[in-house]
């Protein structure tokens, strides 16, 4: 089973949430990352991803339409072979997202993709707080790719450092 990490930017902490970009990274490196031009308004947005999320946005090179983006991630997830395991450090929030995009007009859920999400903060939970002192973690940047990235780089340290399982 391959890990597929994923991360979302989106409007505000609410029930209300839209989504703004969505990232994957796979643990073979291969990189989904598209940024919503039609989901949303300014006005949507809290004033915190008004000033952290908004301004690293590239909507000129990244952004696609809601359908746009549909097909461009269902491609994406058709490409691969190996059964999906999805992981996020925020399931609560990036899982509907993710399940909302993927399954745009009634799709049918992808068979090779896990259809449940992995936690990471319960796996990280398994890796004691000295060892995590011993690493070198970075502030999330608030970019959906930067931080699925970051999710995969440690994840594969912890991962060869100790017997994280999911």
């Amino acid at each position: 089973m391959l890990k597929i990490f994923l991360d979302c930017e989106f409007t505000q902490l609410n029930r209300d949430s839209k989504l703004i970009s969505l990232a994957l990274v796979s643990e073979s490196g291969r990189e989904f990352y598209v940024e919503l031009i039609d989901t949303y308004l300014v006005e949507d947005c809290s004033d915190f991803v008004i000033q952290n999320v908004l301004p690293q946005l590239d909507p000129l090179r990244c952004g696609q339409s809601l359908s746009e983006a549909q097909a461009s991630l269902r491609r994406f997830l058709g490409s691969f072979v190996e059964q999906l395991e999805v992981c996020s450090d925020a399931p609560h929030w990036d899982w509907q997202l993710f399940r909302d995009l993927v399954c745009v007009d009634h799709q049918p859920w992808p068979l090779h993709v896990m259809d449940q999400p992995t936690d990471l903060t319960i796996l990280f939970n398994q890796v004691s707080a000295e060892a995590l002192e011993e690493l070198d973690l970075p502030d999330l940047p608030h970019h959906a790719l930067l931080d699925a990235r970051m999710l995969a780089e440690l994840f594969e340290a912890l991962a060869s450092r100790f017997a994280l399982s999911s």
